[in-house]
């Protein structure tokens, strides 16, 4: 009798698991690259010359624009009142 039991139990543990079985979602497809080998690490040169690739786990390094207007410059437009500010304190 302790046999069938166990023999019982195996199976629908089997068929438990069988039920709990997922299939890949979403479906896996077969990628087909469009560049030669040759194109691709021309690329990748050319982002480690600009800076754009890091080692490790860095994040990928946003360059900032440049600004063209000089240091006295930009204090006199802050210290000019702003007609469009919709903030106007507490």
């Amino acid at each position: 009798m302790n046999a069938k039991q166990i023999l019982v139990s195996v199976v629908l543990f089997a068929a438990a698991g069988a039920a709990f079985a997922e299939t890949a979602y979403p479906p896996e497809t077969k990628f087909v690259s469009t560049k030669t080998r040759a194109e691709v690490i021309a690329e990748l040169k050319q982002a480690q010359a600009q800076g754009l690739v890091t080692n490790g786990d860095n994040y990928p390094i946003v360059q900032e624009p440049r600004s063209s207007l000089t240091r006295a410059q930009v204090m006199s437009t802050l210290s000019q009142p702003s007609s469009n500010e919709s903030y106007h304190g507490a």
